[in-house]
């Protein structure tokens, strides 16, 4: 894999932090409102227990959806919506934001970003924003997708009523960490997604680069190296993932250290529901992250174009922050 500089195209200024910020937000925002429902099933595939029964039929990715629906009402596959969207815009803002930093930070003397170095400034964005903004996220986002309640019905009334309450409950009655369990996995799977994700689109983008002899590509390019590349992120973590749903479910146990729950909840899946219990939730899983990722980076490519735009036009050929 040859080295890119982190220079813009024709040796412009790279993105500025507030393109970036900007960029990256509105990135994240189509993406959530777009692929949210396939994130509702994946979380209810990974609760599933039911190979737990003997003779138990296999419920796969549209029964679940079908029946979330039927039972819940079409808005059933936008619970925990409002987490997400909340968290989303600076969650993409810092992984963005920070993948750039930290590309700069890892380049050489002649400005040059090698392969593995690309590799390492995805796996710190994914893990900065994990710590920031996902894991919390997370932690609200599962507890109002795990909740079988019809939201067509005023008289089900649930535990968690909105991302806010569900913020406000956990912490009373569980504590601040609460927000915060699962953490190790959280960053683990967060880490490994963006540094294969940002490592095989920007090698498939340099790719069609040189192929085409051209430094912009069409949208539709984007979309496509985006979609690939971000398959291949959660077919490198679904047992981490799996397990991190769980933990992040279910309140702690009182004297149980991380660790310790960790094993027990891969130690239970193994024993009770097989090796296969590990990659639960994988298709609606690769079904909501790739063309999540294929809308977040097209979109992402688009506003950045637009906004270095405006920035070059700025009397005088100044360069702002």
């Amino acid at each position: 894999m040859s080295a890119k500089s982190i220079q813009g195209p024709g040796g412009k200024k790279p993105a500025s932090a507030a393109t970036n910020l900007i960029a990256g937000g509105g990135a994240g925002m189509m993406e959530a409102l777009v692929c949210h429902p396939l994130d509702t099933i994946k979380v209810r595939m990974q609760l599933s227990r039911r190979a737990r029964a003997p003779g138990a039929p296999k419920r796969g990715f549209l029964k679940t959806g079908s029946e979330i629906v039927k039972r819940e009402t079409p808005l059933g596959l936008y619970k925990g919506l409002g987490a997400v969207l909340t968290g989303i815009v600076p969650k993409m803002a810092i992984r963005f934001t920070s993948y750039e930093w930290y590309k700069q930070l890892l380049a050489d003397k002649d400005g040059m970003v090698s392969g593995k170095s690309t590799f390492l400034a995805g796996l710190s964005a994914g893990v900065t924003e994990a710590v920031a903004v996902v894991t919390p996220m997370e932690v609200v986002k599962i507890r109002l997708q795990a909740q079988h309640h019809s939201m067509a019905d005023p008289l089900d009334i649930p535990k968690y009523r909105n991302a806010a309450h569900a913020l406000y409950t956990v912490v009373k009655e569980e504590g601040v960490g609460a927000l915060y369990r699962g953490v190790s996995l959280t960053a683990l799977r967060q880490g490994s997604n963006q540094a294969v994700n940002f490592t095989a689109y920007a090698q498939f983008r340099e790719w069609l680069q040189e192929w085409q002899g051209t430094t912009d590509l069409p949208g539709y390019q984007t979309m496509f190296i985006g979609l690939v590349s971000g398959a291949m992120g959660p077919l490198s973590n679904a047992p981490i993932d799996t397990i991190k749903t769980r933990l992040q479910k279910t309140p702690a146990e009182p004297g149980q250290t991380a660790m310790g729950r960790i094993v027990a909840i891969s130690s239970d899946m193994w024993k009770q529901e097989g090796s296969r219990s590990f990659y639960k939730g994988i298709t609606p899983r690769i079904m909501r992250v790739a063309p999540g990722q294929a809308v977040t980076f097209t979109v992402y490519e688009y506003l950045k174009k637009v906004l270095e735009k405006g920035r070059e036009m700025i009397p005088g050929g100044q360069y702002e922050e």
